[in-house]
């Protein structure tokens, strides 16, 4: 049988939607596109669909963030308490831009992952059309206490990577949004890569959906409209093919500043892994991942091997 077959077999018993994309030794073995990006009008996914990746964009926050770490604006050790002034005051005054991008900043998370929520609740804690800009995202952390000490041990936390964006935004002088299109997606040749509202997706965009009792709905409730640092870049699986390739080849940031990211800095055992600096890493090998999931999202698992 055949990779396709294989393939095709997984999305058929899986009633896959979305983009399936295999390439090895900079050749595509296989890129495939499935279901619908739009149900209610009937158009389907192409293999040049645009997709929100959650989490997978924590990545691309670190690498706007490293991107300003090495110009000299700020430094891995700068604190968030130095930026962020009075705001956040449940935040520990030690904690650090690399205890954030690390998960090791021990700040209360407003979406905790070990809670139990079925994946079709409403998490948000605020309106979700009130969540548009950086600034804007300042009442979803606040009021988590911390949980812990600062670089005490490994924690995932979406609410780190707002204050991330937060702090870059404030750094930077332009918003955050501009700052990963200027940093991140022009220099590595991302075209068609954005933060996009969902109530006003451009074309070639698929919607989100939920499967709730048999039926459909679209993810348009269960988000922040438009993402912020944890999350909710839109991407194709050309533009990540793209990302990977220019990452290590220092397009982004200097392939000095590459290796400072994928140098472990946390083991993972839950997850037989481990932690970089915006980047999850194999739990023994050189594999470098991005994965991200979301209620009507979900970007699997982006996977390339570090170039020796």
């Amino acid at each position: 049988m055949s990779l396709a077959d294989v393939i095709d077999a997984l999305a058929d018993a899986n009633s896959f939607a979305g983009v399936v994309s295999v390439d090895h030794g900079g050749e595509v073995l296989l890129a495939k596109a499935y279901g619908l990006a739009h149900r209610a009008h009937r158009i389907p996914n192409t293999v040049d669909t645009r997709f929100g990746i959650a989490s997978g964009g924590k990545g691309v926050t670190a690498l706007a963030v490293i991107s300003l770490v090495e110009s000299g604006a700020v430094d891995l050790a700068t604190t968030a308490r130095s930026v962020l002034g009075g705001d956040l005051p449940l935040t520990d005054d030690a904690v650090t831009i690399e205890h954030l991008l690390a998960h090791r900043s021990g700040i209360g998370d407003y979406l905790d992952e070990d809670a139990g929520h079925a994946i079709t609740d409403y998490v948000m804690p605020v309106p979700v059309h009130e969540l548009a800009d950086s600034e804007d995202y300042l009442q979803v952390p606040a009021g988590h206490p911390q949980t812990f000490a600062p670089g005490l041990r490994f924690a995932y936390c979406n609410s780190g990577y707002v204050v991330l964006a937060l702090i870059a935004e404030r750094i930077a002088g332009i918003p955050f949004h501009d700052l990963v299109q200027n940093r991140v997606c022009a220099p590595a040749g991302m075209r068609d890569s954005a933060f996009f509202r969902s109530d006003e997706l451009p074309e070639h965009t698929a919607v989100g959906y939920l499967l709730l009792a048999g039926r459909s709905r679209s993810n348009v409730f269960h988000l922040p409209v438009r993402g912020s640092g944890d999350g909710g870049i839109y991407s194709t699986v050309a533009d990540i093919r793209i990302f990977w390739q220019s990452l290590f080849a220092g397009r982004i940031v200097s392939p000095a500043w590459v290796a400072q990211m994928v140098r472990p800095r946390s083991d993972v055992p839950a997850q037989s892994m481990r932690y970089g600096l915006g980047f999850w890493l194999h739990g023994s090998g050189p594999a470098v991942m991005l994965e991200g999931y979301d209620a009507g999202s979900r970007s699997g698992r982006s996977t390339i091997r570090q170039p020796p």
